[in-house]
């Protein structure tokens, strides 16, 4: 009968002992990041902002930049949360990085509907796109503004069990056991020592470094002069007059195409998903829509076309409709517009796809042993 017992024991340690050796072997592949010396350059003194988006006609993002005085962009911190944004390592089961869902191909957005996180579990929302945080003057993010600012924002992805499902005292003791981390706290803080806060203020440096300033549209705008529409189509041309005559740049503002705080556009008369408050919700930036879709918060809109066509004949008259879609009398807003009109304004926004910013290396995932 012990024999018996001492038998058990042994087989149940071996199985035991083969769970987690499968555990381990199922792991990813982990490496260090490969990164140029010197760094690529991500401060205002090495990557200034376009004297265009000071300047612009189309409005100054001047007034419109949340950095704050005590995260200033630095080299050093942007290149750390460049690493920080691609690592594996921050989610619990080494497979999900930050770059999994906000995809630089896609203008650090996402074409599925609602993207695969941990487990492969898809999220509550679709993944909103990042180009251009740094001039969102409202300076609260998520699609329901929950996050107080880009630093408070950064985390809360690393702590979601949809998300990377870590905690972050576990990240903090995960990233300090890798040799590259030490070298890239101290260089950006003066100090080895991995923290929640350096986590924190380096991720939100690179994000606000994602600056779209290279598109099409904004070669009307860069000469120096003048705008200069000629550089567009004629029809590129029509939907850039469409797109301010009919109230669009009303929310998505200044040059940067940045929006404004959450409000209620119309998309259901009772939401089941309130947002923030009232069906509100935050809406996106547009640079590099074109990549990007599907389209709103839930994913319901397949095509540009479709959104414009939204706006055009389905706006709902919620009892929070947003005031700049309700016309005098109270009753929605919609622009009513044909089907060349819709092909018009389709085609402009077609004209803020910035290739250099899809492909830039400087943005790029800089593990060599990641799948590109």
């Amino acid at each position: 009968m012990q024999r018996r017992g001492v038998l058990l024991l042994a087989l149940c340690a071996t199985a035991c002992g083969r769970r987690v050796a499968d555990r381990v072997a199922d792991r990813p592949a982990l490496c260090e990041p490969t990164l140029p010396n010197p760094s690529f350059g991500y401060s205002d003194a090495d990557a200034p902002i376009p004297q265009h988006f000071l300047a612009s006609t189309e409005g100054t993002v001047a007034f419109a930049d949340n950095t704050p005085p005590d995260n200033r962009i630095t080299n050093a911190g942007a290149t750390l949360g460049r690493v920080l944004f691609y690592d594996t390592r921050l989610s619990a089961d080494d497979r999900v990085a930050c770059a999994s869902c906000h995809r630089q191909a896609f203008g650090f957005g996402d074409t599925a509907r609602f993207s695969p996180g941990l487990g492969g579990r898809r999220q509550r929302r679709h993944t909103m796109a990042l180009a251009n945080a740094r001039f969102n003057d409202h300076g609260r993010f998520f699609w329901d503004e929950r996050a107080p600012s880009l630093e408070a924002q950064v985390l809360e992805p690393l702590v979601d069990t949809l998300e990377l499902g870590m905690t972050l005292d576990a990240v903090e003791l995960k990233l300090g056991a890798s040799r590259s981390y030490a070298t890239l706290f101290a260089a950006a803080f003066g100090s080895p020592t991995v923290t929640r806060d350096g986590i924190a203020k380096a991720l939100a440096q690179f994000v606000r470094a994602l600056v779209s300033s290279r598109s099409r549209l904004d070669a009307v705008f860069a000469t120096g002069g003048a705008p200069d529409p000629g550089r567009l189509t004629a029809q590129e041309a029509e939907g850039m007059r469409l797109f301010h005559a009919v109230g669009c740049a009303n929310c998505h503002r200044t040059i940067a195409q940045f929006a404004d705080k959450a409000s209620n556009i119309g998309l259901d008369l009772e939401p089941r998903d309130t947002g923030a408050g009232g069906g509100r919700f935050k809406p996106p930036g547009l640079r590099n829509v074109a990549v990007r879709a599907p389209y709103m918060h839930d994913g319901r809109f397949r095509t540009l076309r479709e959104v414009v066509g939204f706006y055009s004949e389905r706006v709902e008259p919620s009892r929070e409709l947003d005031p700049r879609l309700r016309n005098a009398d109270g009753t929605p807003r919609r622009l009513g517009g044909d089907s060349v009109q819709v092909g018009a304004l389709v085609a402009f926004l077609e004209t803020l796809t910035d290739t250099a910013f899809l492909h830039a290396e400087r943005f790029a995932d800089p593990f060599p042993c990641h799948d590109h």
